[in-house]
């Protein structure tokens, strides 16, 4: 079982910066990967930003050169630094975490983090 923490999330002008931090209760070492997701009122819930165990990260085309997905191995936190945002980014964000033990696929979700851009 994975335990998953969000935090840094809130209201900020369009342009302006936020980083999201996701701390887990296990050793990101044990985590095959990591993701942030995000849904939006009336909307799809869609894929942000993933990285995998040994450091690849893949990104939304919406996001690219906005947003960065990092890890801490030691602190067990995936932060995502969102920079440039605009009001379309708003929504609620939250952390998955995805293992694989015998085979067998374990996904784990957090609670969520509002985000919201004004214009």
């Amino acid at each position: 079982q994975v335990q998953l923490v969000e935090s840094g999330g809130g209201l900020v002008q369009a342009g302006g910066s936020l980083r999201l931090s996701c701390a887990a209760s296990a050793s990101l070492n044990t985590i095959n990967d990591m993701a942030w997701y995000r849904q939006a009122p009336g909307k799809q819930r869609e894929l942000v930003a993933e990285i995998t165990n040994s450091g690849s990260t893949n990104y939304a085309d919406s996001v690219k050169g906005r947003f960065t997905i990092s890890r801490d191995s030691a602190e067990n936190t995936v932060y995502l630094q969102m920079n440039s945002l605009k009001p379309e980014d708003t929504a609620v964000y939250r952390c998955y975490a995805h293992k694989v033990i015998w085979g067998l696929n374990y996904n784990y979700w957090g609670q969520g983090t509002q985000v919201t851009v004004s214009s």
